[in-house]
């Protein structure tokens, strides 16, 4: 032990710092472009909607207040948006927080998280965090095994992740999975449906997580975010929506005004926008159409999605295509990261975005 330096909690070596995706601004300085497209972190390609940009600017001279530490005005329109009571809602700096604050409330040294492998890796971090043992469920057909996750269940387990579209994937359990599987959760455990992806979903038999609450399931927490398919990534805001004492519980551990001013209006405006929504559904349906059929064409492995982005096996190093699609000014995902190592996540562009992915792709492809 290092006598010249304070002592840590040992737990935290177990963390793994998260790995963001390159910047657009890196790969330019590194390979001296100019144009290049990001599509590693499944940011929408359409950007924020018109009314979000436009709210920012009217409240920009407002900078200086601290923001409204209820997020009422938002607040109020989410629980009308989901026919819900106000005191069933909680915001945060991203649906990240939201997992911290989970994390803080209820797990203690030596508690079970139960989570399945690959998934998002905010998890594992607030795990070790709070001194938890992780225990991993591998994924069966690239999806949740819910049967196996049961079965990891003992008088430890204290939390269950369900990422539902899975990240990395983009695949989903199905309601009548999930129906089964609650049936074997104890009431003790807390179970988190984290959607963040939601509102790209199209499958009839993805389950409505907000009928399970609406049962008076009080163990049960849905997140959600403005990050993805509202294009909000930048202003870092997420809410959670579970049963009022738990939410209670959740902002005892709530920093205060954790959610910026800006990121309140310009979520409350972009929510008004369902216009926007609607538009970046359809060109997210129409690129993921394009990529499959392309796919398809070179004779690639692809993992069907339910969210805005697909994860397709190259059967070549994911690192050396990334690279070579850099020097292209193309930026995807590797997926190394989630122990497919033949594999790349793309998230799915514009029209013009797909097909110069496909372009560059198809040359690196060649080459290699």
């Amino acid at each position: 032990m290092d006598k010249t330096f304070p002592e840590i909690r040992q737990c935290i070596m177990d963390i793994r710092p998260y790995v963001p995706g390159k910047s657009i601004e890196l790969v330019q300085k590194e390979f001296g472009l100019t144009d290049v497209i990001k599509l590693a972190s499944n940011e929408n390609p359409l950007g924020a909607s018109p009314k979000a940009i436009e709210a920012m600017k009217d409240n920009a001279h407002k900078m200086f207040l601290y923001p409204d530490g209820y997020c009422t005005d938002l607040r109020n329109m989410l629980a009308k948006d989901l026919s819900i009571e106000q005191n069933r809602l909680i915001f945060g700096n991203g649906s990240d927080e939201i997992i911290k604050l989970l994390g803080e409330t209820f797990i203690n040294p030596g508690d079970e998280v139960i989570v399945a492998d690959p998934s998002f890796s905010e998890y594992n971090f607030v795990c070790f965090l709070m001194g938890g043992t992780l225990k991993k469920v591998p994924l069966k057909d690239h999806t949740h095994d819910l049967e196996k996750m049961a079965e990891e269940i003992t008088e430890k387990t204290k939390m269950i992740f369900l990422c539902n579209p899975n990240n990395p994937t983009g695949t989903i359990v199905t309601k009548e999975e999930v129906d089964k599987f609650l049936a074997k959760v104890p009431d003790t455990v807390v179970l988190v449906f984290d959607e963040a992806y939601y509102e790209y979903i199209d499958s009839k038999s993805y389950p409505q997580s907000l009928e399970y609450l609406n049962q008076g399931r009080e163990n049960i927490i849905i997140l959600r975010t403005f990050s993805k398919i509202h294009g909000l990534a930048g202003l870092r805001i997420g809410y959670g929506i579970a049963a009022p004492k738990m939410i209670q519980l959740l902002e005892r551990t709530r920093e205060p005004f954790n959610v910026n001013l800006m990121a309140q209006k310009a979520a409350l405006a972009g929510l008004s926008d369902k216009e926007h929504i609607q538009k970046s559904r359809y060109v997210n349906n129409k690129g993921r159409d394009f990529l499959y059929k392309t796919f398809e064409e070179m004779g690639l492995r692809y993992i069907p999605t339910q969210a805005n982005f697909v994860m397709v096996d190259l059967q070549k190093n994911s690192k050396e295509v990334f690279i070579e699609l850099q020097k292209k000014g193309v930026i995807v995902r590797t997926g190394d990261i989630f122990g497919m190592d033949t594999f790349i996540r793309v998230t799915i562009g514009t029209t013009d975005e797909n097909e110069r992915f496909i372009n560059a792709l198809k040359e690196v492809l060649a080459n290699l």
